[in-house]
């Protein structure tokens, strides 16, 4: 893990601060390291902040204020296209004009390599994401993967040491895009380049990264590798917007080191561990992942408070089955179990107890 010092940092953001219009702030004091070698994605919705830094790591925004660092190196003031940075973009930003080896070459030639080094490069380059046979073609004669895969060679041709990559692969479907994930994650293994993603997608943040900076209103509000991310977020905003996430609204009722008694709107009691919440009678939302409701009596830790739970409907998902019911007044909670052979059956209308191991229900900021 990456510690918080310069020497460690590869990519670093110190007290930076983006404005478009000289009052309100995009970005908001962000203080970010990136280690060398790492897959680091920033993660959030649009408008969040994320692309904007981006493209002030990439040089085509200027940080309003803080310093940005490459290799221990101020670059705010040093432009693009001596940075040595590697793009990818969404919309491929291929030369339609030129062959897929002349795209490749080009930014060999800027930076004055010989004929014969730009075709050693550019060979490595296509046979690294298998279009080794497509040198010749034009970008128009190619399908969407396949000109992403060009994208990826031409960022990678110059040996970058690091690549930035901007919803690469929005524009794919979905199989093509899951494949790409594998082949993108690959390759950085592979090489051993730092690469900084942008997505707004959850699960593709989750599968490809080593640790994920989930943005919000111009700042990050957690930054942590995946798993820790998902199991243990540390605010309302991450547990909603990553994964699929149960919400109960509530007060505490009481609070004890890593134990927390939380009282329902509907008057039920439900353990909980605290998160960020410091006080008895503190409102607070808590947050269940689907997956980790049961409603068999011997999945259940023995001293969890059960509730009670209506079945609203269930929904076959191939692997597991997505149930809906009312629980504390809410329609919408879910719960995941998987599809095996000897399941209880669930139907509309029956009436279940539900529970949770107390680790696995959060207490955190109301929303």
């Amino acid at each position: 893990m990456l510690d918080d010092t310069h020497g460690d940092a590869f990519v670093a953001f110190e007290h930076v601060q983006k404005s478009y219009d000289g009052k309100s702030l995009v970005v908001k004091d962000l203080n970010l390291r990136i280690g060398k070698g790492e897959f680091l994605t920033m993660l959030g919705p649009s408008g969040s902040g994320k692309t904007t830094c981006l493209m002030m790591l990439a040089g085509f925004e200027t940080a309003t204020h803080g310093e940005i660092l490459l290799d221990g190196r101020p670059i705010n003031q040093v432009p693009p296209h001596k940075r040595g940075i590697g793009m990818v973009f969404q919309n491929y930003a291929l030369f339609p004009h030129m062959t897929v080896g002349e795209n490749l070459s080009f930014p060999l030639e800027v930076r004055g390599m010989s004929k014969s080094e730009r075709e050693t490069r550019i060979k490595r380059a296509l046979d690294m994401v298998q279009m080794g046979a497509f040198a010749n073609r034009r970008p128009a004669q190619l399908s969407g993967g396949q000109q992403q895969r060009i994208a990826l060679a031409r960022a990678l041709v110059f040996d970058p040491k690091l690549v930035l990559m901007d919803e690469p692969l929005g524009a794919l479907d979905k199989q093509l895009r899951e494949h790409m994930q594998f082949e993108i994650k690959q390759l950085h293994e592979t090489l051993g380049i730092t690469v900084v993603y942008v997505t707004h997608d959850q699960g593709e943040a989750l599968t490809m990264s080593d640790r994920v900076a989930v943005f919000n209103d111009g700042r990050i509000q957690q930054l942590a590798p995946p798993a820790e991310l998902y199991e243990r977020p540390e605010n309302s905003f991450v547990a909603q917007f990553i994964g699929e996430n149960n919400k109960l609204q509530g007060t505490i009722e009481e609070l004890s080191g890593d134990k927390a008694l939380v009282r329902l709107g509907s008057g039920e009691l439900i353990d909980a561990t605290p998160v960020n919440v410091t006080q008895k009678g503190q409102p607070t939302l808590v947050s269940i992942r689907p997956e980790r409701v049961e409603f068999k009596p011997e999945m259940m830790p023995a001293d969890a408070h059960l509730v009670d739970a209506t079945v609203r409907d269930v929904i076959y998902m191939g692997d597991i089955l997505r149930v809906r019911l009312h629980v504390a007044g809410s329609d919408e909670f879910v719960m995941k179990i998987r599809n095996t052979l000897g399941q209880t059956k669930l139907s509309p209308g029956q009436e279940i107890k539900v529970g949770w191991h107390p680790a696995d229900a959060r207490a955190l900021d109301p929303v």
